[in-house]
């Protein structure tokens, strides 16, 4: 049977969590801690986790707090869950879909910090990409679209040249605003705006031919 869908480009910029590497019982191990220490529920809170920064999500549920507050947190918060990898997993068909890759222009852009990204990576039994945007390199976190921005502009080429792989709302957002298509990964991206939705990265082929990359849909 064909494939269904045939994206191109010239480069890709992948986000991390719930896109290459399942973490999601690591983070609701933390938020739901946090939420309940705050009076909010859990529930909704890990509804407006995913994607940003740790600051950016304490800031859109407290936001009469004192943003020194929220990064102060942040950093403890990101302390923890880089400590603990317990349940970190490759999201199914990482390994073959990054090295598919390994020839091909590429990034990392992600709200994690450089010593998270890093050990979740390790954890999942994937390779770092050589460029990458953590949380260091930007001023804003996702929905905006600065680390994407950058990510292109470091590979050296234009949005409109770049395919962003992504799962949550925040990142499809930060995609869209830059200008960018989106292959949307897993079931938070299954209700949102994408150029090509799958379950996870078993369902692509990727080929990297003459300065091409060709992202097909099994069918």
């Amino acid at each position: 049977m064909p494939a269904r869908t045939t994206l191109t480009a010239r480069a890709l910029l992948l986000d991390m969590d719930g896109t290459l590497v399942n973490s999601d019982v690591v983070v609701e191990r933390y938020w739901r801690r946090w939420a309940k220490e705050q009076g909010l529920d859990p529930d909704q809170t890990l509804k407006v986790v995913h994607g940003r920064q740790g600051y950016a999500t304490m800031a859109a549920l407290l936001p009469d707090r004192p943003m020194e507050q929220n990064h102060a947190e942040n950093a403890v918060m990101l302390e923890h869950e880089t400590a603990d990898m317990d349940g970190v997993v490759p999201v199914p068909g990482a390994e073959a879909f990054m090295a598919a890759l390994a020839e091909a222009p590429h990034a990392l852009v992600t709200s994690a910090d450089r010593p998270l990204a890093q050990a979740r990576m390790a954890a999942a039994g994937l390779p770092m990409p050589r460029t990458r945007v953590t949380a260091e390199d930007v001023s804003a976190s996702k929905p905006d679209p600065e680390g994407f921005l950058k990510g292109a502009a470091e590979l050296g080429f234009t949005a409109a040249e770049c395919v962003v792989f992504e799962d949550s709302e925040a990142g499809i957002l930060a995609a869209r605003a830059a200008g960018m298509r989106v292959v949307g990964v897993g079931e938070r991206a299954k209700a949102l705006n994408t150029d090509l939705q799958v379950t996870d990265l078993r369902e692509l082929e990727v080929t990297f031919h003459n300065g091409r990359i060709d992202i097909r849909q099994r069918g």
